[in-house]
């Protein structure tokens, strides 16, 4: 077998068969410390003293460097003395634990939780239904319950959305004007990142996030600062509790985790609690209308397979939902990023 035209079949599907291994060395790297240790020693180090500094072997972490070298996440001088190994600017912007930009804490949600449910992907597929029970142990009927199982993985989740919306959040509000809506719910808001981003944005809004009590406790005491004056908290359940009344509602990676019939009566519930004329912004991953693509949305439909209720829908998809539930005028947004936008008006 050789090449076909310019596609090399066999080594396209060697690299698809590595990607495992390509993500657990970034993963493995960013838990052991390696990228941090790099930015704050400001110099190249010798991956014995790195292996010295992280109480790791050498013949491990040399292997683990040279890994990071290839995949650009490290770059190596070859000195008299050896190799000496510095971070890229890639790994200085995402995967050192103080950048703003920081991504260390999705990954680790990724490579602590994400992968023990993909374990079991082929079962999610002969199902139909997520893996929470083979891979926890826990109940898979309320997949919130499962993945907030503990205080420590709803701070792990919680950090990790933050994480994302520090890089994708201001592309998916600047989608549209959103300057008219002032008063803002975020519903399943989280740790807030989101509406940070929001008031940043539009500094005349006010943004409450509408979440569950303990979900609200974290943030509050873990993410908003007390003197944000903009983000006020409402507790609550918008499947089971009452909406208030506000001109826009957010719903930033919320219908994905759901079938269609509750985000239908979810979006039924927001239309009647919107004030004239107000609106409501869904944030998601969107496919393509003859669903080949993106990569990324495929992939994530089926994480949602593993780990919710829901799916990745296309935009005609999420605009017959929206029609359903009463909205009009509705316009798509698509970023160029991971997330898109879709709004729709009262």
């Amino acid at each position: 077998m050789g090449s076909t035209g310019d596609l090399d079949y066999p080594q396209i599907i060697l690299q698809y068969s590595s990607g495992f291994l390509v993500s657990k060395v970034m993963f493995t790297a960013c838990e052991l410390g390696v990228f941090d240790l790099l930015l704050e020693s400001g110099e190249p180090l010798s991956s014995d003293a790195i292996a010295a500094h992280l109480g790791m072997s050498s013949t491990g972490m040399e292997r683990l460097l040279d890994a990071c070298v290839g995949l650009k996440l490290l770059a190596a001088e070859l000195t008299e003395e050896g190799a000496l190994y510095r971070n890229t600017d890639i790994s200085n912007v995402y995967l050192t634990k103080s950048s703003p930009k920081s991504q260390y804490h999705i990954m680790m949600y990724y490579s602590n939780t994400v992968y023990l449910c993909w374990h079991y992907l082929a079962d999610a597929v002969r199902e139909g239904r997520n893996q929470y029970e083979r891979a926890f142990g826990i109940s898979s009927k309320d997949p919130f319950g499962a993945m907030y199982r503990s205080e420590e993985e709803m701070l792990k989740f919680m950090a990790g959305q933050n994480s994302v919306w520090s890089i994708c959040g201001r592309d998916v509000l600047a989608a549209f004007d959103l300057s008219p809506f002032t008063q803002i719910y975020d519903l399943g808001g989280g740790g807030g990142a989101l509406a940070r981003e929001c008031v940043s944005l539009y500094p005349n809004a006010t943004v409450t996030i509408y979440d569950l009590p303990k979900v609200v406790q974290v943030a509050k005491e873990q993410f908003i600062p007390p003197e944000e004056r903009q983000i006020a908290f409402h507790e609550g359940d918008f499947f089971n509790d009452s909406i208030p009344e506000a001109e826009l509602y957010i719903l930033s990676k919320i219908l994905h985790d759901w079938d269609d019939d509750k985000c239908r009566k979810l979006l039924e519930k927001v239309h009647k609690a919107s004030k004239p004329g107000g609106g409501v912004l869904l944030v998601e991953s969107l496919l393509n209308e003859d669903r080949s693509g993106p990569l990324e949305t495929q992939l994530y439909s089926m994480n949602m397979l593993v780990q919710t209720e829901g799916k990745e829908r296309t935009a005609s998809e999420y605009s017959r939902l929206l029609e359903a539930a009463g909205f009009r005028e509705i316009q798509v947004k698509r970023t160029g990023k991971l997330y898109d936008a879709v709004l729709g008006r009262k």
